[in-house]
């Protein structure tokens, strides 16, 4: 992006001109590691140059599928794996609440995994709704007894662009609004924007870029086959994207969740994996360098 372009963005991004520069921290989940033991994931992500992790949902444990975190586990539990991260050289940033917010569990769910987090010193707990979409009322009522719960403990409650109820970032601020509550912000997801809803991410950024707190960074392709795939290899933007949270002067996790080439299998290594990953966190860092210096910040 040239500098005229970039100064030519809407008033959204001109409007952050006028804050701190956004401090990102480049995390890899470890969900594209679920084919393999979580600690296989760790050492990976590690290796590919990474300092912050965020943790997917299950890994392949001596041929049985396990939870990263299992609900019902106790925040010992989450205290001590985020110890192990660290004792690795990873800072856990992110993990998933796992429960579509318009469940009638939600809240329940959402309060285990908020004590996790909060052992953990995670800030980020990642929710969603289903993809189909469901009770609206139900969803403000689940958010707002979370909310509540989460007060004081660190832990933010981050809304993540998953089909219906939060099917953009604009249909998440509405809720975010509507929540009223400082421990609900928003996790942007502009490959789910793409692929559910077929709406492109860049002018949707643009609506609701004060409410966002983190990233959870995949890109899509509509052509020449429909899917999901690493940044960089899809049809979105990512200078666009980023530029109007250039200046928010916040500290802001931005996790890889989906590493993957187009068009060709997964790798079946772990190291195919970790090739993957280390050019993800390459090209985010090139995306956010490129428009640093474009408004005279150091990311």
């Amino acid at each position: 992006m040239r500098r005229r372009e970039f100064l030519a963005m809407p008033a959204a991004a001109a409007a952050m001109a006028q804050t701190a520069p956004t401090q990102f921290q480049i995390a890899c989940m470890t969900l594209p590691y679920a084919a393999f033991p979580l600690e296989r994931a760790l050492t990976g992500i590690r290796g590919a140059g990474y300092r912050f992790v965020a943790w997917g949902t299950t890994h392949m444990e001596e041929g049985v599928r396990r939870p990263v975190m299992d609900v019902e586990a106790p925040p010992k539990d989450a205290e001590r794996l985020a110890s192990r991260c660290r004792a690795m050289g990873l800072e856990p940033v992110m993990m998933f609440s796992g429960v579509n917010f318009e469940d009638r569990i939600a809240v329940d769910v959402y309060k285990k995994r908020i004590e996790q987090a909060r052992a953990a010193g995670i800030g980020h707990l990642i929710v969603f709704g289903k993809t189909g979409g469901g009770d609206y009322g139900a969803v403000i009522g689940n958010l707002q007894a979370a909310a509540k719960y989460a007060e004081g403990s660190g832990v933010l409650l981050s809304l993540k662009q998953h089909g219906g109820n939060s099917a953009t970032g604009e249909h998440c601020s509405r809720i975010i609004a509507e929540v009223g509550h400082p421990a609900v912000k928003m996790c942007y997801d502009a490959g789910n924007v793409l692929d559910y809803e077929s709406h492109d991410p860049i002018p949707d950024i643009q609506k609701c870029w004060r409410d966002i707190r983190s990233f959870a960074l995949k890109d899509h392709r509509n052509y020449p086959k429909d899917e999901d795939c690493g940044i960089g290899f899809g049809e979105i933007d990512h200078y666009k994207l980023f530029a109007p949270v250039m200046r928010t002067g916040l500290t802001m996790p931005v996790s890889a969740e989906n590493i993957s080439e187009p068009l060709v299998p997964r790798p079946k290594t772990p190291e195919g994996v970790d090739r993957l990953a280390r050019r993800s966190r390459e090209f985010l860092e090139t995306v956010l360098a490129g428009l640093a210096s474009q408004t005279e910040i150091k990311p």
